[in-house]
């Protein structure tokens, strides 16, 4: 059997959302751990990596500079980079597969990665909510990752979902944002409570919502936003007697004074406001505006929007504490009303 090398363990995925220099760097920590370099080992020149793997200069000596930073290699004037400490060694490595790299996700991605520190590597997937590529992505990454970290989100294809989470040993499982149905066993999870959440945050408003007379909640058809939505949204309106509709397209949608629109989507969001500029409506007075998931841009526009939003931040450091600490717990999100001049 052929002995493995150094340049065998080079590893850099082009579909990975991984910064390319830190995939060289948990390159160089597997060839580490493997015992294919051993100490006072020279590593490959800068020319050498770009030249065989097709990697720009700046992102290997970024990928250099990684290791230095945290230990594994020195640097010698006129000689390059040499391991310098076998005694290192990251334990944790994670496998990070996110629906989409929205706003609030980017908050919960950096959230984690700031609570899990140079020691974790982490190697970062999206799938842009199509269940077969999620599904071929948990089944292709067959490493020796400790944990994985999945958000499960489809905009179709997602009824077997949890047969392909089921694959992964328990565990090592932490589902993020959206607990769903049928995964069995004792694993981790920091989820929202989408049916819940909507209908207290809408409870909190509704002094606020009482001088509107409908509540519009958009909702495309093609959304990979939970049913549970819709199903809080109407327990509430039909709780506290409020006339409401379920729209599906805002671009056509009549707006009339009097509405509240409660939207999910970002560019749903964009379409809505351009359209209360056109017809010269003002939001808090003509018409109300709220908008699924804090966001600081959302601080500013038409003098702020009025917001039911979970704690992304908090939810990205909790999936973190679940990885150092190795613990199994299941923890709800708590999700926040905050009230602007648009309502």
């Amino acid at each position: 059997m052929k002995q493995l090398t150094f340049f065998d363990f080079i590893k850099i995925d082009e579909y990975s959302a991984t910064p390319k220099y830190l995939q060289l760097a948990n390159s160089v920590i597997a060839a580490l751990h493997s015992g294919a370099v051993k100490k006072d080992y020279l590593l490959p020149s800068i020319n050498e990596l770009s030249y065989q793997f097709d990697i720009s200069r700046d992102t290997i000596q970024k990928s250099y500079r990684h290791l230095k930073k945290i230990g594994v290699v020195n640097s010698f004037p006129g000689k390059g980079y040499c391991i310098s400490n076998l005694d290192f060694r990251q334990k944790l490595k994670v496998f990070l597969l996110f629906n989409k790299l929205s706003a609030h996700k980017k908050i919960i991605y950096d959230a984690m990665v700031a609570a899990l520190g140079d020691d974790v590597a982490i190697d970062f997937y999206i799938y842009n909510n199509d269940f077969n590529l999620f599904k071929n992505l948990l089944q292709s990454k067959k490493d020796d990752y400790s944990h994985y970290v999945i958000i499960p989100h489809f905009i179709e294809g997602g009824e077997n979902a949890n047969e392909v989470i089921n694959a992964i040993p328990k565990d090592k499982l932490i589902v993020v944002d959206k607990n769903i149905p049928g995964i069995t066993g004792d694993y981790s999870v920091v989820y929202e409570n989408f049916e819940k959440d909507i209908y207290s945050a809408l409870y909190q408003a509704r002094v606020q919502l009482s001088k509107y007379q409908t509540l519009k909640l958009i909702f495309p058809e093609q959304t990979y936003f939970p049913a549970e939505i819709v199903s809080g949204f109407k327990s509430f309106c039909q709780q506290y007697a409020f006339n409401h509709e379920i729209v599906n397209d805002i671009g056509n949608e009549p707006i009339n004074k009097g509405d509240v629109f409660i939207n999910l989507m970002e560019d749903d969001l964009v379409t809505l406001l351009e359209r209360i500029l056109e017809y010269k409506f003002k939001a808090g007075k003509d018409v109300g505006v709220i908008s699924y998931n804090e966001t600081p841009l959302k601080k500013v526009l038409l003098n702020g929007i009025t917001t039911i939003s979970t704690d992304f931040k908090y939810m990205g450091a909790v999936a973190a504490e679940m990885i150092l600490d190795d613990t199994k717990r299941k923890v709800e999100v708590p999700f926040s009303y905050i009230r602007r001049a648009s309502l």
